[in-house]
This record gives structure tokens, C-alpha cells and sequence, in this order.
């Protein structure tokens, strides 16, 4: 196997939702610059669209996956339109900002409809179908706050930690039938909305960086590749994985 081959995409369908914008768009990018056929999958067809035309071939399919009965019906729909998916990547997310005392459980449930309970029934009929033929790659986007604590996002922090385990339990329960399961935590990323966050909080970017061994916030694009990585034939035999992207922010002092 050469260089190519080891960490190229050729030949495989890759699915991301969220890839309209953000990281999901980065991970797209990236799969595609790696010879994937991608598709984007998300609410807003205008952003998907757009996003669409920067990668040569990409396809777009409109989805919510707040709309948990609906997501088999739409990945068998993907699979007759497009062929079969190589490459499930669960990026599309949602947050709530308050204080726990303030937040009900209603709400906490519109977080874990999207990251948790739509990920895991889009990934039911998928991984079924790879099971099935015998090989697939599934990713879980996690977060920083799967491993920290981070105040005032309950439903984001119950979700992105409980994918930690949805990792694990997959590749348990898939690996001897050849499909891969891993997940992806991104550290701090130079976002929109790592930006809004902390262009008018001086106080807020400091503390940010102080903690981040490599004394910068990551970019989009490396966690695309990180993803290409764990798809790719160079990541063969790593399953049941949560690598985390960030630039030693974990392990910062």
C-alpha cells in the first residue's frame, strides 16, 4: 500500500451532517480533497448548497435530526439516490446557554434530539447496511466538554459526554463485523463562534489559550483531516477511539 492509498478516501461515499458550515463543512472538504464522493446533509438547504459547490461532486440531502422517526426513512433514501455510505460522520449539533437552574428538561431534550438520539438512529440504519457488507467507517463529533466541565451547556455536556460511550458500545458490538467506530474531539477551533465568543472577552480568550499547551486555537481544517485519518485505510485497525484535537488542552497546565 502506498501513501496515497493509506490515508486516501477513493471510491468510498462519505455523509456528514452539519456540513454546511463550520467543522462539518471543514470535514467535507477534507474527505473530498481525499478522493470521497460527500454528501451534506443538514436543515438549511441554502447553506448546503452553497457549501455543496466548494467541493468538486458533493451532493446535499435536507434532514433534521431533531425529527428522530424520520432518519431511517432518510438514510434509505440516501443509499437509493446516492449508493451505499461508506462513511457516516455525526457532526450536526445544537446548543442551550443558561444556568442549570434555569434550564428545563424540555430543553435539555431539544440538545439530546440532535446530538445523541438522532446521531444513534441515523447511525442504526447505516451501520446495519455496513455491517452487512462487511466494512464502514462511523465518527462521532465529541467536544472538550466530553472530558471537562464547562457551565451553563447541561444538554450539551450530557450529550457529548454520553458519545464517549456510544463509541465504545459500537465498536464493541460492530468490529468483528468490519466497521470501525471513533470519535473526534475538538479542542478550541478558530469558528465564527469560537470568535464571537471571545473578541469582546480579552479575559475569556486568555484563560483559553493559557491551557492549551501549543499557545494557539486550532482550525478548521485540522480536524478535517483528523477525520480523513480515522476513515482512511491508515487508521485500519483503530476502533472504539475518541481522538482528541486541541493542542494539548487537556493535558495543559
Amino acid at each position: 500500500m502506498n501513501l496515497q492509498q493509506a490515508f486516501g478516501l477513493a471510491g468510498k461515499t462519505a455523509l456528514i451532517t452539519g456540513g454546511g458550515s463550520g467543522l462539518g463543512l471543514a470535514i467535507a472538504q477534507a474527505m473530498g480533497a481525499a478522493g470521497a464522493k460527500v454528501i451534506l446533509a443538514g436543515r438549511r438547504v441554502d447553506v448546503l448548497s452553497e457549501a455543496a459547490a466548494t467541493i468538486a461532486g458533493a451532493a446535499c440531502e435536507a434532514v433534521d435530526l431533531a425529527e428522530v422517526d424520520t432518519l431511517a426513512a432518510f438514510a434509505t433514501g440516501v443509499e437509493a439516490r446516492h449508493g451505499k455510505i461508506d462513511i457516516l460522520v455525526n457532526n450536526a449539533g445544537n446548543t442551550i446557554k443558561k444556568p442549570f437552574e434555569e434550564t428545563s428538561l424540555a430543553e435539555i431534550d431539544q440538545v439530546l434530539d440532535v446530538h445523541l438520539r438522532g446521531a444513534l438512529e441515523l447511525t442504526r440504519t447505516v451501520i446495519a447496511g455496513q455491517a452487512r457488507r462487511g466494512a464502514g467507517n462511523v465518527i462521532f463529533t465529541a467536544s472538550m466538554t466530553s472530558f471537562i466541565g464547562q457551565p451553563f451547556v447541561m444538554g450539551y455536556t450530557v450529550a457529548k459526554s454520553a458519545l464517549l460511550g456510544a463509541v465504545r458500545g459500537l465498536s464493541a458490538e460492530f468490529a468483528a463485523r468490519g466497521v470501525r467506530v471513533n470519535g473526534v474531539a475538538p479542542g478550541w477551533i478558530d469558528t465564527p463562534l469560537y470568535r464571537k465568543a471571545t473578541d469582546s472577552d480579552p479575559q475569556r480568550r486568555a484563560k483559553i489559550l493559557g491551557r492549551i499547551q501549543m499557545n494557539r486555537v486550532g482550525t478548521p481544517e485540522e480536524i478535517g483531516w483528523a477525520c480523513v485519518f480515522l476513515a482512511s485505510p491508515a487508521a485500519s485497525y483503530v476502533t472504539g477511539q475518541t481522538l482528541v484535537v486541541d493542542g494539548g488542552a487537556l493535558v495543559g497546565f
